[in-house]
């Protein structure tokens, strides 16, 4: 496995639901994890993020739920309607359903289909073509 330049790592609540949701019904898979430091490290395709439940040695100040407020981690997957169609399945609501967006970029201009949905956590994750 090569690591990503930048992989970012969340805290969370509970290790067990971050784990069934990002596994179970993402699909992601389990690069390695440390259960004595309830430390996972999950990838889906060439999207990298680890996770580490709440022990109070990361916090510059009080989470509460819902975390990462003003962020989100958009991934590019090869199979975007059927993860989206698994995500409806599995009962989520999507946090912004299934569109096309439109984005400028310098002189180019960027479409991708993309739908966003939030984690166990709350962490915002936009998936993209």
């Amino acid at each position: 496995m090569k690591f990503n330049s930048l992989i970012p790592e969340l805290t969370v609540a509970n290790i067990e639901k971050t784990r069934e949701f990002y596994v179970e019904i993402l699909q992601f898979k389990i690069e390695y994890e440390r259960q004595e430091d309830k430390f996972i490290f999950l990838s889906l395709e060439d999207n990298q993020m680890m996770f580490e439940q709440d022990n109070g040695n990361w916090n510059v100040g009080i989470l509460e739920h819902p975390y990462g407020r003003g962020i989100n981690f958009e991934m590019t997957v090869s199979n975007l309607e059927s993860l989206y169609k698994r995500i409806l399945d599995f009962g989520i609501k999507p946090f912004r359903e299934m569109t096309v967006s439109h984005y400028s970029s310098g002189c180019e201009k960027i479409i991708q289909k993309e739908f966003l949905i939030q984690d166990p956590d709350g962490y915002l994750l936009r998936f993209t073509d």
